[in-house]
């Protein structure tokens, strides 16, 4: 099997465990939404958001690092990885550990700072699973990763079942995640050992390495923080709960459709620093380019059909108490077409190795945003966080847009971009008409099957698919984990 299938076939492994796992997660919210309430749905959103804040942090852009240590030509994997595995452990613990205590300070309700006790272990296992995904991606077996989250999310269903019908609450449903997550850091840890055996290094100077690479990453990530979780968080301080309820369930689904460019960026992010440590600074640019165009085709229908459906899409899955949520994801979903292209955007220049130009960006971004954050919440409430958080994911993708035709001298093309923007229009303008069926789940479902299949039609028309020639991702027919 030659690398272009290899890709291609790992990618659709990705995409149907992310799938099953969305429709998984997606039940999993539903059951959650319909026991706790907008109310209770609101502190549970706190709790998680609060928690991920030091995740967040914790992450050191680890993943990336990996990625980018491991496939060096000559790298010695076991080693390199084991020292990853032992700096991740350590400073996930002691920045994460950090929520439950810090959390005791804030004028949160009791329960809200229990759960964020609880919670903080569901974070710790994520933080860790993080170097295993680099090695699937490297060895491209990415179908582990889609097993062991559907897995994972079975599991997790099934606990939110049992919580809502043993009436355990809002703790119990927090323990549930809690759960989950250790099962899908465990089945990780089982299917990585037949590639490589991890173990805990304490190598100084690879240790030094990790952080000269991480530290760039942890400054961008921190900024980060500050416009993409400051929406719920100062709607937490500001708004009352069950105003936190109706975005954080309209933020599910973001959360949901943002993991979907972020796996295709990571089974790329090899091959861009094969290329640019190879010298291949045309391939790098094709295959960015690529990378942009599958965006748009991905992106932009998720936008215009969101739209059109976006309310009875939330009622279906959260409940009718949560049909203001779908009005509050229509705005996201402009976030949602930033956060795509960003992330296409900054995983090209860190396969430059060139993060570290990212940082003022990031910087400015977040310096900008929240005072904008900060006059929206309080004069427009959940709206003003939904247009806050589009002004930042727009800004920081436009930076990102400039920096790297900077870094590479070239401008990059739009016309696939524009014609899958016209073709997602002409599918919306023929959903709209028919809107009104999508009052029942089965219509619903119709209308989104059939959209899809009328897009997928457009761009075929339109001759979109065949500038996606995979065999041009060959790298002298090697396979990239050689």
């Amino acid at each position: 099997m030659n690398l272009a299938v290899k890709i291609a076939y790992n990618s659709l492994a990705q995409l149907g465990g992310r799938f099953f796992g969305t429709l998984l997660g997606l039940f999993a919210v539903a059951i959650m939404t319909r026991y706790l309430g907008s109310a209770l749905f609101g502190q549970y959103t706190t709790i998680v958001t609060y928690a991920s804040v030091f995740a967040i942090a914790a992450d050191l852009g680890l993943t990336l690092v990996a990625s980018q240590m491991i496939n060096r030509v000559g790298v010695d994997e076991k080693k390199t990885l084991a020292n990853l595995f032992a700096f991740r452990s350590v400073t996930a613990l002691v920045m994460i550990g950090l929520a439950p205590l810090t959390v005791w300070w804030l004028p949160y309700e009791t329960i809200v700072k229990v759960g964020v006790v609880v919670a903080t272990g569901s974070f710790w296992f994520i933080s860790l699973n993080q170097v295993f995904v680099s090695v699937f991606q490297k060895h491209l077996k990415t179908e582990r990763i889609a097993l062991a989250e559907v897995l994972s999310r079975l599991l997790l269903v099934g606990l939110t079942a049992y919580v809502a019908m043993a009436d355990l609450g809002l703790i119990g449903m927090v323990a549930a995640m809690t759960i989950s997550n250790a099962l899908y850091f465990a089945l990780h840890w089982g299917m990585s050992r037949s590639l490589i055996k991890f173990a805990w290094r304490f190598d100084w100077p690879v240790w030094k390495e990790i952080w000269h690479l991480s530290w760039p990453l942890l400054l961008t990530i921190v900024s980060n923080l500050i416009y993409l979780k400051a929406d719920i968080l100062l709607l937490s301080f500001l708004r009352s709960p069950v105003e936190v309820g109706l975005y954080g369930a309209a933020y599910k689904v973001v959360d949901i459709l943002v993991s979907l460019p972020f796996m295709f960026a990571g089974l790329m992010l090899p091959l861009l620093v094969k290329y640019w440590s190879g010298k291949l600074k045309d391939k790098f640019g094709s295959t960015v380019q690529m990378m942009l165009d599958a965006t748009g085709v991905f992106a932009w229908p998720i936008l215009v059909g969101g739209f059109v459906l976006a309310v009875p899409i939330m009622v279906a899955v959260t409940g009718a108490d949560f049909a203001d949520s779908g009005l509050i994801l229509r705005i996201l979903l402009i976030a949602i077409v930033a956060v795509y292209f960003s992330c296409a955007l900054t995983h090209a220049i860190i396969g430059l190795a060139k993060q570290r130009t990212l940082i003022v960006y990031y910087l400015i971004t977040a310096l900008v945003s929240l005072p904008v954050y900060l006059f929206l919440i309080k004069n427009y409430g959940v709206y003003g966080a939904a247009w806050g958080t589009v002004f930042s994911e727009v800004l920081i993708c436009s930076f990102a847009w400039w920096r790297l035709q900077k870094e590479l001298g070239r401008v990059f093309k739009n016309i696939i971009n524009l014609k899958a923007l016209v073709a997602a229009m002409m599918m919306g303008a023929l959903l709209w008409p028919l809107r009104s069926w999508a009052d029942t789940l089965c219509g619903l479902i119709v209308l989104v099957v059939g959209a899809a299949a009328v897009y997928c039609l457009i761009v075929w028309r339109f001759g979109l698919l065949k500038n996606f020639d995979l065999a041009n991702l060959k790298y002298e027919q090697k396979n990239i984990s050689n």
